[in-house]
């Protein structure tokens, strides 16, 4: 008898243990990304924003003033986010604009669409650079670094182009 019942105790616990390293695993495998198996993914059922940045622009400014940039921010995944800060080692002042056809005015934040792409362009939405540490000539590059509510920051190496500069065009 007494045989008997160790086995019963060794069988429990065992099935105890077993039952415990099951719900572990599944709660590692669905609690660390809101349970889509995605990183990152949170609340809004896809893979967290995958950004990148394409043709990172900066028309040569007059005399070394006040210049425009301009670039598109990527984003492949599944989850949008916001441009929140553009701020630049050199230069003392990176705000984000927005053109209408009388106006402009500065913004806060930009979205970034899930499965799309912010595009900063002539005449619409785009970057104002003022204070230079040093004068742009043509070829310099400035670094910027965007600041992504979710993401965090990428920074990107913008070159100086001439005036008539288009992305795609030269």
């Amino acid at each position: 008898m007494k045989g008997s019942l160790g086995f019963r105790r060794t069988a429990l616990a065992g099935a105890a243990l077993a039952t415990a390293l099951g719900a572990g695993a599944f709660l590692v495998a669905c609690g660390a990304d809101g349970g889509n198996g995605a990183a990152g993914g949170g609340a809004s059922g896809g893979a967290a924003a995958r950004l990148s940045v394409a043709d990172p622009y900066i028309p040569l400014p007059p005399a070394g003033g006040m210049a425009a940039g301009y670039l598109t921010v990527r984003n492949d995944g599944g989850q949008g986010d916001e441009l929140v800060e553009v701020s630049s080692p050199g230069a003392s002042s990176v705000t984000m604009h927005r053109s209408t056809s009388t106006t402009m005015e500065q913004v806060d934040k930009l979205d970034v669409p899930a499965h799309g792409a912010l595009q900063l362009a002539r005449g619409g939405t785009h970057l104002m650079i003022m204070g230079w540490q040093k004068a742009p000539a043509l070829g310099d590059e400035l670094e910027l670094d965007l600041t992504f509510a979710r993401t965090g920051t990428i920074s990107v190496k913008v070159p100086v182009k001439e005036l008539t500069y288009r992305p795609g065009q030269q």
